[in-house]
């Protein structure tokens, strides 16, 4: 047996003793290391994730998506080598024959898991996790646990940046101070892109050395060749295409709880082409890279590293005491709330 949070319903989740995955052929069992919290998992424990209500994702739930850890078994069909690895994971994973998964899109694939997230596969709020080993990353040495479990939103920052399209020198506006804001900011920058931000609390960004932290009061009036919403605002799409330059583009990777919409008469009249981030899938490897290569150092975001015990109090909004001023949270499977077990 082994602890894992299931979320029961709505606003309710507990730890409990389950049963320890075995790797069937093609798995892994990994011993989970680090597990964050994000967006996703709060909208699953509150009931809102749209998932829950078109039926692809159910009461109890097991979660958990952004993870690091190290290989501990390895099922039929799987090199020995895996044992002992430190790893991380695509959370996407595809049926591997349909048009979309043989395509290269199994981001997309309409049989595929989300680790965590639709039902089908457990997720990694849990001390083990069944993972099928030809989704996994290996993490270099220079990769420690704490960054290994912010390559998952690191993955889908870092297919942002790359669908914002800019040279080195030209200037990008990232609405939001999130984890996924800040680490498509950070990644942007190591790649020479003059980064700017939007958001309410600008004092974290800018200990992060984003100077050009604005308030939509202060923004100034400035050409910007690509603009990234990566809030959760309804507004926020409509203000992006207003904002972009002619001909450039605007990458949505936030979702709003009500329906955002686009006037698609300035889109159309700006030449503007619009991109949908879903998944890290495409971004993983060169996040990964990033980080092992010290270009970003992701551990700044991590406001409090705690237990399996402490992680409902979480998903219900409750920073702990001790927190710092980061956006992200992770659980520590093997932590109990005194130390370690």
């Amino acid at each position: 047996m082994m602890r894992a949070l299931v979320l029961t319903g709505p606003g309710a989740a507990e730890v409990r003793e389950v049963p320890a995955p075995v790797a069937g052929p093609g798995q892994v069992v990994v011993e989970v290391e680090r597990a964050g919290v994000c967006g996703t998992d709060v909208e699953l424990f509150t009931g809102e994730m749209s998932y829950l209500h078109s039926g692809v994702s159910s009461y109890p739930l097991r979660p958990g998506h952004e993870w690091s850890g190290t290989v501990r078994e390895a099922g039929a069909g799987v090199d020995a080598s895996w044992l002992g690895r430190r790893v991380t994971g695509d959370t996407m994973i595809g049926c591997g024959h349909c048009r979309r998964c043989v395509g290269g899109r199994h981001h997309v694939c309409p049989e595929r898991h989300e680790l965590g997230i639709r039902d089908g596969l457990a997720g990694a709020l849990a001390e083990r996790l069944a993972f099928p080993a030809n989704r996994l990353h290996v993490l270099p040495d220079g990769v420690d646990a704490t960054a290994g479990a912010l390559v998952e939103p690191a993955g889908n920052a870092q297919r942002c940046v790359d669908a914002a399209a800019l040279a080195a020198g030209e200037r990008l506006l990232v609405l939001g101070t999130g984890t996924i804001g800040l680490l498509t900011a950070m990644l942007a920058r190591a790649r020479g892109v003059e980064v700017h931000l939007l958001g309410q609390e600008l004092a974290f960004a800018r200990s992060l050395g984003f100077a050009e932290s604005w308030t939509r009061g202060s923004l100034p009036s400035l050409p910007w060749d690509a603009v990234v919403d990566a809030t959760n605002a309804a507004s926020m799409p409509a203000l992006a295409v207003d904002l972009v330059e002619p001909g450039r583009r605007v990458v949505c990777i936030g979702l709003s709880g009500a329906p955002s919409m686009i006037d698609t008469r300035d889109a159309v009249l700006k030449d503007v082409t619009a991109v949908g981030i879903l998944g890290a899938s495409a971004g993983l490897a060169p996040a990964i890279e990033a980080f092992a290569s010290g270009a970003v150092d992701p551990r700044p975001l991590v406001a409090a590293t705690v237990s399996l015990d402490e992680a409902a109090a979480v998903l219900a909004g409750r920073r702990p005491a001790t927190a710092g001023p980061g956006p992200k949270i992770l659980i520590d499977p093997r932590r109990t709330i005194e130390g370690y077990a």
